[in-house]
């Protein structure tokens, strides 16, 4: 079987059986290329054929390219995966990858918001025209909820329960969740679906079920999501550059801060394994102050 329709195939299972979002595809299916270009220089093209001695010389090829320690990992960690998925289908008799060993990554602490910060945000969206409500529920959303940018992006009208205040997640690997509505979050949303949300599908001639719109009445896309994000920054006060994901760290970093435990919080953001969610136990500078002035004798 040919190299691209093994690549073809893992990465249609990724997306069907194991129901990964369309960008992790992408960065596996990226991770596979750039391999598949190293074995075509080295002259073995055949990812059936691949060797330990082929891993070792590609590491060493990848730290010559200088590529950090994080990108190498994740490099690797989509190789094992994609060979174990040979392996489970017979293809190969064992994994070259299973015996990679790297060391620790380089330990980065989430970027967060402050609460403060986080006001000046809300502050920022403010106004009743059918985007500023789609982009204040947007916000209360992704802060309130913790979700994914590809979660919300992919939120149906169906999963939202107002009744009992939650969400009904689809996450990561096909697993669900539901996760609290809360009461910002819940006035802001219905504020947009009842009046800014119908208002642009009318115009546009739109029907379907998802949540989040653009500006033309369609699903909005993580990348559309980005950039509402990005022009709700440059109308706050705030110098700082924003992502998606900074969101979910911020609702993680609250929720610790102001005393939630590390299990809920893993339970709320989706997480399969608790040493994920130890990331976020950082504190900030002023949770640091107030314990440092509560429990040191000579503070």
């Amino acid at each position: 079987m040919e190299n691209q329709k093994l690549i073809s195939e893992f990465l249609s299972y990724l997306i069907n059986q194991r129901g990964y979002s369309p960008e992790t595809e992408k960065g596996y299916g990226n991770d596979l290329v750039d391999f598949l270009e190293f074995l075509t220089e080295s002259g073995e093209a055949n990812l059936l054929k691949v060797q330990h001695l082929d891993v070792r010389i590609y590491l060493s090829y990848l730290n010559d390219l200088k590529y950090s320690r994080n990108t190498i990992s994740r490099k690797i960690a989509s190789l094992r995966s994609f060979y174990q998925y040979l392996l489970r289908l017979e293809m190969i008799e064992e994994n070259p990858f299973s015996y990679v060993h790297l060391k620790k990554k380089n330990a980065k602490l989430p970027r967060f918001f402050f609460e403060k910060e986080i006001q000046v945000l809300f502050d920022s969206v403010s106004g009743d025209k059918p985007l500023d409500q789609r982009n204040r529920a947007l916000l209360e959303i992704l802060y309130g909820a913790g979700l994914r940018v590809s979660e919300c992006a992919n939120l149906t009208l169906s999963v939202v329960d107002f009744d009992n205040s939650v969400l009904l997640i689809h996450g990561k690997g096909g697993k669900d969740r539901y996760v609290p509505l809360g009461s910002y979050a819940a006035d802001a949303l219905k504020e947009y679906l009842n009046d800014g949300r119908q208002k642009i599908m009318a115009h546009f001639q739109q029907s379907h079920d998802f949540v989040f719109i653009n500006h033309r009445g369609v699903q909005i896309t993580p990348t559309g999501i980005e950039y509402v994000l990005k022009q709700i920054i440059k109308k706050s006060s705030l110098a700082s550059d924003i992502h998606p994901h900074m969101l979910r760290h911020t609702f993680a970093t609250h929720l610790l801060n102001n005393g939630a435990d590390l299990r809920t919080v893993q339970e709320l953001l989706g997480h399969s394994n608790l040493s994920s969610t130890q990331i976020y136990t950082h504190v900030t500078k002023e949770s640091l102050q107030k314990n440092y002035r509560s429990f040191h004798p000579r503070a």
